[in-house]
């Protein structure tokens, strides 16, 4: 058996976000950093979008609807 570290990238909008070291642990912070890049990821779902090529997904999804 081998145990293989993973990485977590951020994706929003088929982009992949910068994850500053010091914000790497701390979720909320780290949304708040990438809200400041696009503000639409406050009210965006972040969803596990699985592994591939050796790093672990979270993907910001928009949500989608009707306003008022």
């Amino acid at each position: 058996m081998q145990i293989q570290q993973l990485t977590r990238t951020y994706r929003y909008d088929g982009i992949d976000l910068p994850v500053p070291p010091h914000l790497a642990e701390d979720r909320a912070a780290l949304r708040a950093y990438h809200a400041t890049l696009y503000p639409a990821i406050l009210n965006a779902e972040a969803v596990d979008a699985g592994v591939t090529g050796g790093a672990h997904v979270v993907e910001y999804r928009r949500a989608i609807g009707t306003k008022g």
